[in-house]
């Protein structure tokens, strides 16, 4: 029997390895065509991310919203900003627009200037009648006039909703069925349809529409998203490999690694359909994550190859010397990789847990594939020529080694003093970082459906809908005078605050009423007197096109009322203080014994679960912190080795934050990531120090500096070669016209780089300067997972 990890363990790892090659390839050929069947299971996610458990109360509340209502999120709005509409053949041309769009299935009902209709009073019969103003098409510019005239002065019930006054700013609203909303149904009448006619109508009238809505917007994200996984695979595939043949000047060595990579993403996508996942803006980005992480193992694993070679020139003993010595300190590295990611699943994110799932098991897939993959190809392979070995003599890269070993050596104070001045200006900037709940905010900048989420919030205050559900607790409780009144306040101060619409809700509606009985007149617009309203009421029964104008605003039961705001794209802090105002005024007109009011909608949820990950980003972080402290405990058995190994890593974090609070990079679900994706990297290149550490006490009878400075020359070059792949290959995000995924990218790049520094300049420092407290024989003599084990024979034997 074998000890798990033990040199007999991967002595026999290695013979299974090299004499079953074949059996081997063949397994993870069929492996990679069987996960392939399962890509056909990937779907795109139709909904906006939602960052809240399922059993928050926030997301109760907004569940218990589109129980009574139904889907929030289903409008789609056209809009146009030109004198020369207000024509006879362009408004036409408007109208005629908007209703062929009545035809298409997806479509519930369109709102347009032609639609908009007079509630008349018939006193004869004792009811209300809607008369259009536009019965068939204009005709003349003298009926435009007139149609101005009333819609901007008459009629406010329609203010702010089909048009701006100010601007004349003239928009058409279309309501897809609800039940088509979450489906790919969206994303088919939007792209093949919308998309196409809109084209068309700005060629024949020479007008520019904007299109805007959550529909349409979050179409138009996800097409955005889909475009940028090719890209990113690319990208990263081409940026590593230059890098790699740069370091190895090899075709065949970059070959071999662009194959094993590629097959991880094959893999990748294979466990994402296997588990059903949807691709979201998160597992967008594991695919090149896996290419940049996997990149790093093919260094080790062929560097070390050609390095025996080059030493003993017995290729079958290099690449059984390559999974033996090799196979420890990969599988540490890419386990405290993986658990980065994994403290995700901790986490009640729906969207977080996904990530973390498929990411770990994709880091897990890459190694177990490397492991596999380079040594029985090479295998096949013949001898490397010398010219694939010239890199191991590099002098530009000893030359590097060198100045970290005379900064150790000379300028350790220097390295000490600038770490803790790094740590105090981090210190202020942290205390800078804002925190950030907007919808859109990671939305492409340049792409013309952002621009337009822009104009529409200028034009009408925006497109995100709030929503507040009133429940009087009893039925027909909503046309109560009363509680009309009570709905009013309320919307008053929305109409109070500019970051939020004019509110939609029955109060209008039965304002409008008020205006029609008294024919029309606008100085009526507004809630009836008792008196009034009992007129009004038997007005408003004997009309069943009321009816249908209700519906949207209250249940069937006459329970339920919905007040419906749009508001702008605002910072959190902005809209907590609004909620806060909100709140009070609710909480001062509705009395709790006679009304529940809710406050809910899409924004509002997107904001509640950016805040509820920040509080989550200390646990999964300490997690992670705690995960890798137990790997370093349970491989070096020494306190004071976990504390020095940690220092290092902490360092760049804080670093990082601090920049993004003097950057104005705000924490954001995007930038949630960066910290325990860094620290999980990072602290790959502590383990290999250490390890390589430990051994060189060994060799030089425990004297502390020798073995410091032997560490840091032999681990120096695949620490560098690595670091730099890493910050190159994260740096490909920064190409994404997602700015969350931009700052990922430049974000955890400039973490990883700090992290090299660190580990090659602070940890031999730290070595060095408590090398008394430290260096217990006892403790790093037999550590419980041998990393680097021992030689076999000496290597001197081998040099000819």
């Amino acid at each position: 029997m074998f000890k798990l990890f033990s040199k007999d363990f991967w002595d026999v790892t290695a013979r299974l390895i090299l004499r079953n090659k074949i059996i081997i390839l063949v397994a993870i050929i069929i492996s990679t065509y069987l996960l392939s069947t399962q890509w056909d299971n990937m779907r795109f996610s139709n909904t906006e991310a939602n960052l809240l458990p399922d059993d928050h109360f926030v997301n109760v509340i907004y569940k218990n919203f589109l129980d009574k209502f139904g889907e929030e999120g289903n409008l789609i709005v056209l809009g146009v900003k030109d004198s020369s509409l207000f024509t006879v053949d362009k408004l036409n041309a408007w109208n005629k627009l908007s209703d062929e769009f009545k035809n298409f299935d997806e479509v519930e009902t369109v709102v347009s200037i032609k639609d908009l209709q007079k509630l008349v009073k018939d006193s004869k019969n004792e009811k209300f009648n809607l008369e259009p103003f536009i019965k068939d098409s204009i005709t003349s510019v003298p009926q435009i006039e007139k149609l101005q005239e009333e819609l901007f002065h008459k009629y406010p019930f329609y203010d702010n909703f089909l048009f701006n006054k100010e601007t004349k700013t003239v928009r058409s609203a279309l309501y897809l069925k609800k039940e088509i909303v979450n489906t790919p149904a969206r994303k088919n009448f939007v792209l093949n349809i919308l998309e196409k006619r809109v084209e068309e109508f700005e060629r024949e009238n020479n007008l520019e529409v904007r299109v805007s809505g959550m529909p349409y917007i979050r179409t138009l994200n996800s097409q955005v998203i889909i475009n940028e996984i090719n890209w990113f695979v690319i990208a990263a595939l081409l940026v590593t490999s230059i890098i790699f043949f740069f370091f190895f000047r090899s075709f065949r060595a970059t070959f071999i690694s662009l194959v094993v990579v590629c097959i991880g993403v094959m893999w990748t996508l294979g466990i994402i359909g296997l588990f059903e996942y949807e691709i979201t803006v998160l597992t967008a980005l594991i695919p090149p994550l896996i290419i940049v992480i996997g990149i790093p193992n093919c260094i080790f694993l062929i560097n070390k190859y050609q390095h025996e070679v080059k030493l003993h020139g017995n290729k079958v003993k290099s690449l059984q010397r390559v999974i033996t010595k090799i196979g420890n300190a990969t599988l540490m590295t890419n386990v405290t990789t993986a658990s980065g990611f994994a403290t995700f699943i901790l986490t009640e994110s729906t969207l977080l847990k996904e990530f973390g799932i498929v990411a770990s098991l994709s880091i897990l897939a890459i190694f177990i594939l490397c492991l596999l993959i380079i040594p029985i190809i090479y295998t096949f392979l013949p001898h490397p020529k010398d010219r694939h070995l010239e890199h191991l003599n590099k002098r530009w890269i000893g030359g590097f080694v060198n100045w970290m070993e005379w900064m150790v050596k000379q300028r350790r104070i220097a390295i000490y003093a600038t770490s803790v001045l790094l740590l105090t200006i981090s210190f202020i900037g942290i205390y800078q970082i804002r925190i950030s709940g907007s919808l859109i905010e990671d939305m492409p900048k340049e792409a013309s459906f952002f621009k337009d989420i822009r104009f529409f919030e200028e034009e009408f205050n925006g497109i995100m809908p709030l929503e507040f559900m009133v429940d009087t607790k009893r039925k027909k409780g909503v046309m109560k005078l009363s509680t009309l009144k009570r709905m009013n306040e309320l919307e008053e101060l929305i109409n109070e605050t500019p970051e939020l619409s004019k509110p939609i809700s029955v109060v209008s509606l039965v304002k409008y009423s008020k205006q029609a009985y008294y024919n029309g007149n606008p100085k009526y617009y507004q809630l009836p007197t008792s008196q009034e309203n009992s007129f009004i009421l038997s007005y408003a029964k004997n009309s069943s096109s009321n009816v249908d104008l209700l519906n949207n605003f209250v249940d069937s039961t006459g329970q339920y009322a919905r007040i419906t705001t749009f508001m702008k794209d605002v910072g959190t802090d902005k809209m907590e203080r609004i909620e806060e105002n909100l709140q009070n005024k609710i909480n001062k007109v509705f009395p709790k014994e006679r009304y529940d009011v809710t406050m809910t909608g899409k924004a509002l949820v997107f904001q509640k679960g950016t805040k509820y990950l920040v509080k989550n980003l200390a646990i999964s972080l300490s997690l992670a912190i705690f995960l890798i402290s137990l790997f370093m405990a349970y491989m070096f058995r020494s306190g004071r080795m976990i504390i020095v190994s940690l220092i290092p890593n902490l360092l760049p974090l804080l670093v990082t934050a601090g920049l993004m609070g003097y950057l104005g990079v705000p924490i954001k679900p995007s930038t949630i990531l960066v910290f325990s994706i860094a620290f999980g990297i990072s602290v790959d290149d502590t383990i290999h120090f250490l390890a390589k550490y430990r051994q060189e006490l060994q060799a030089n009878q425990w004297k502390i500096k020798v073995s410091v400075y032997g560490a840091l020359r032999e681990t120096g070059v695949s620490m560098f070669y690595t670091s730099i792949v890493l910050f190159f290959g994260f740096s490909v995000f920064t190409i994404s016209s997602f700015g969350g995924t931009v700052a990922l990218g430049a974000l955890v790049s400039a973490t990883l780089l700090f992290a090299m520094l660190s580990n090659l300049l602070l940890l031999p420092s730290l070595l060095l300067s408590l090398e008394r407290s430290i260096a217990n024989k006892e403790v790093l003599r037999k550590p419980a997972i041998n990393i680097i084990p021992e030689e076999d024979e000496k290597e001197d034997d081998f040099k000819k």
